[in-house]
């Protein structure tokens, strides 16, 4: 037996009845992601959507692999970034898998980071009325995060991921080896979404956060023991609620003032990624909570202390370049997917680890502390 099948794999279920599925963590999960899908799906061709730096990167290795277990792949690329997430590159992935020829049983491999994975996930849910689809994702965000529980779609100028599909994978394999070529920013980035489980529901693997965290960005078992606590907690949400009717909406702290800023960057990622904007929303959240006399202003601090140690930004000051005004922002908060009927939705704490679901929040509360919070 080769080292490549020895090397230790974490399995989490995904427990959904007759469309469950695995999420593979360890390394060399590139090198073996042929045999993984050849034991799980009957389909000899897929179709590979990557963006341009992955591909470079580790397309090669990916090909040799799905070769030797007898699959054909087509590589559909794309630019690297946010940007990529829109109706023109949806199309073009769409075209470049119809005519690859590939039918309905065949797979579509998401190759990439977050917006691979959306971008893929959206077209394998459409392309034929619904393909195979398989989670690769290369960031530590996406393994985290966004390749687990079937959400996919693109941004539009009216704000992040406001079309799209719940689409679930057949399979998620995440490689912690590709996690080394990733830069300094893109990994805190992805951090952000890991220090979130914790500031969820799970205050001692916050605290665990940090006193490890040093261990998570030198590698090693401190980083897979993060990467499968996250994943095992998306994946018990995500079989309770998996369409965001109840509490999977937990899994949004931060979103709501993170995905405006996104918005009012326009998605520019030399200026704000996603893990970046949640980082901040994260930290907004806590303070609007202390504000509201919901949670105490010391839970703040240490979140913002935490965040703020590891790299990630954590006020709107932060953020490079001009912002829009406070009532801007509420604009694009008032389009975010967690306002029903005109009322705001946020994800508040009661303390850390104690996040629920708060509906009704007072529009003109948010736009007090958004002016107080503003660097102008």
């Amino acid at each position: 037996m080769t080292e490549m099948t020895t090397r230790p794999i974490t399995t989490v279920p995904v427990k959904l009845g007759d469309r469950s599925y695995d999420i593979l963590i360890g390394a060399g999960l590139i090198d073996q992601a042929g045999q993984e899908i050849s034991r799980r799906a009957k389909a000899v061709r897929v179709a590979v959507v990557s963006d341009e730096t992955v591909a470079g990167l580790h397309l090669d290795r990916l090909t040799k692999g799905l070769d030797a277990a007898g699959i054909h792949s087509t590589p559909v690329l794309v630019a690297p970034g946010e940007k990529s997430k829109g109706f023109a590159t949806l199309e073009t992935v769409t075209n470049a898998i119809l005519a690859a020829r590939l039918e309905r049983g065949d797979i579509v491999i998401a190759f990439g980071g977050g917006v691979i994975g959306d971008l893929a996930g959206f077209a394998a849910g459409i392309a034929r009325r619904g393909m195979g689809f398989v989670q690769m994702p290369t960031s530590l965000l996406a393994q985290v995060d966004s390749s687990v529980g079937g959400k996919t779609g693109i941004n539009t100028a009216h704000g992040k991921n406001l079309v799209g599909v719940f689409y679930q994978p057949q399979l998620v394999l995440a490689d912690t080896d590709v996690l080394d070529t990733l830069s300094p920013r893109e990994f805190r980035a992805g951090y952000a979404e890991i220090a979130k489980y914790g500031l969820i529901d799970r205050p001692d693997f916050f605290a665990w956060l940090e006193k490890n965290w040093r261990g998570i960005f030198a590698g090693g078992r401190e980083r897979t023991e993060a990467i499968a606590v996250s994943c095992r907690s998306k994946a018990e949400v995500v079989a309770r609620d998996e369409r965001e009717t109840g509490d999977r909406a937990l899994l949004n702290l931060g979103h709501t003032f993170g995905h405006a800023f996104e918005t009012a960057t326009n998605y520019d990622s030399t200026r704000l990624v996603h893990g970046e904007a949640v980082s901040i929303g994260m930290v907004l959240a806590h303070q609007f909570s202390a504000k509201m006399n919901l949670a105490s202003p010391d839970d703040a601090a240490r979140v913002e202390a935490h965040l703020r140690t590891v790299g990630l930004p954590v006020s709107i000051g932060d953020i490079p370049g001009e912002m829009p005004p406070a009532d801007k922002l509420m604009d694009y908060i008032a389009q975010d997917k967690k306002v029903a009927r005109g009322a705001l939705t946020f994800i508040l704490t009661r303390g850390i680890g104690q996040s629920f679901i708060a509906k009704d929040v007072p529009p003109s509360a948010v736009l007090s502390f958004l002016q107080e919070k503003h660097p102008k």
